[in-house]
């Protein structure tokens, strides 16, 4: 194969409509345009949702919700699943090695769900109130 000989594959491309060519074309004088008005004149439309004046759907209806920018880098981790591991020491790039939380997150909090049976130390992740507590009470500590 050479890249001149290069062809779109038969039938995936359609030809164009020759347009104005005489009265037995089926498209000629008007070209499929009609008679007159704004969408038979060149460069004759108006932009995407205009009513003619008319206040637009999407100016009449309200605004509604918002979409987090963090969310997606932001993880939730459980407390059963950090005693899963089994390791003294979990930080963020342990809990994304162990495939706990994806890849992309930048950030990781730790909720109470669950329960821990050893001392952990934790690093760099965020912590509820209450996981903070159920760690410390099994030994553990907390570190920034």
């Amino acid at each position: 194969m050479f890249l001149n000989t290069i062809q779109a594959a038969p039938g995936s491309r359609r030809k164009l409509k020759r347009v104005g060519r005489g009265i037995g074309s089926t498209d000629g004088k008007t070209c499929g345009r009609g008679h007159k008005g704004q969408k038979a004149r060149a460069g004759g439309y108006h932009k995407v949702g205009f009513e003619g004046g008319q206040m637009p759907l999407q100016r009449r209806l309200p605004k509604v919700g918002f979409t987090s920018r963090t969310k997606k880098f932001t993880a939730e981790v459980r407390l059963s699943e950090i005693d899963a591991l089994g390791l003294d020491v979990v930080d963020l790039q342990v809990l994304i090695d162990s495939n706990i939380i994806p890849v992309f997150s930048k950030k990781a909090k730790l909720v109470n769900t669950g329960s821990v049976s050893k001392a952990i130390t934790l690093k760099g992740v965020n912590v509820t109130d209450g996981a903070r507590q159920a760690i410390e009470a099994a030994g553990g500590k907390v570190e920034a």
